[in-house]
């Protein structure tokens, strides 16, 4: 499994007085590090964010890193007085590595305007994205005046972030190849529409993401299958919903499958019989008997409790 380390800048300029740089990190899908406007150092977010690292290369890092933030900032308020670029505007960074087999890694850096790709770091050069605005032209020759700035660069993309994730590989290795086996079921939801049944298959409780989960009938998947956002659980586990329209009488022999890494190659597959009920149903029948005892506890009680105040 890939685990690709991936840092996102997002910086907003409402005017020479007000901006605003943020920055997250991810590696797969775990996300070790954040770097707060307000903070001057990189929040660890994960026992095993430090990696392999020792305390002077992190030193060194975060000096780095507080230095270009500052530069940034200052630089993008040259480039938009001298390029006569209007305010407001949204810079986004996304630099990074994942590591491939023999020992080889694959790094870059992006940056966007107003969330339009115009410019990325190749080899030694600043290159201007083809579509990109006329003044980035004059950005990256300006860019790549600045030999310093490159180095560094370059250092932090084929040097720092290569070492970096082998480092988180080894410390977070447990949590990264954590696998949780999902639990599913099925339920009807609301009606689409007269003699049709919309059908549902829940997947929750698996870990890692990734996950495939297909309405069927016999070996073929149903072309009609809609899949919903993936969402987080609480516990970091996540859940699926996915749905299939169809025909009241076209929904026997239908099942769902469920495919992911923990199952290794033992599918869930559930078999639709027409018996479903909705799970929201079911919580609210639960609760009705509750309230229903609930209430007939306190009359009993009350009644006894006044049979005892009657006797003299």
């Amino acid at each position: 499994m890939s685990f690709p380390f991936q840092f996102l800048q997002i910086s907003s300029f409402s005017n020479r007085s007000w901006t605003r740089t943020d920055g997250l990190a991810w590696l797969g899908e775990l996300q070790p590090y954040t770097w707060r406007n307000e903070s001057n150092t990189i929040g660890f977010l994960k026992p095993w964010s430090r990696g392999t690292f020792s305390d002077q290369q992190w030193e060194q890092l975060q000096h780095t890193l507080l230095v270009y933030r500052s530069s940034f900032t200052r630089d993008i308020w040259e480039f938009v007085e001298k390029l006569h670029v209007e305010y407001p505007l949204e810079i986004q960074i996304a630099t990074g590595c994942e590591l491939l087999p023999r020992n080889i890694s694959e790094s870059f850096l992006r940056a966007a305007f107003q969330g339009k790709d115009v410019l990325s770091f190749q080899g030694m050069s600043w290159v201007s994205a083809p579509d990109a605005p006329p003044f980035i032209q004059e950005v990256c020759k300006r860019l790549n005046q600045d030999q310093g700035t490159k180095e560094t660069v370059h250092w932090l993309l084929h040097d720092i972030w290569p070492e970096l994730v082998r480092g988180l590989l080894q410390t977070g290795k447990s949590e990264l190849e954590k696998q949780v086996k999902p639990e599913a079921w099925l339920s009807s939801g609301p009606s689409p529409g007269p003699g049709r049944l919309l059908l549902v298959c829940h997947v929750s409780g698996f870990y890692p993401k990734p996950v495939r989960v297909m309405w069927m009938k016999g070996e073929q998947e149903e072309p009609g299958t809609r899949q919903g956002d993936v969402m987080p659980n609480v516990d970091s586990t996540w859940y699926l919903r996915v749905t299939l329209d169809v025909a009241a009488g076209e929904a026997a022999g239908l099942s769902c499958q469920v495919k992911h890494s923990s199952l290794g190659d033992q599918d869930i597959i559930l078999y639709w019989d027409g018996n479903h009920v909705s799970r929201g149903l079911i919580v609210a029948l639960v609760l009705l008997v509750f309230v229903l005892l609930f209430v007939g506890g306190l009359v009993f009680w009350f009644r006894k409790h006044r049979r005892y105040q009657d006797i003299p």
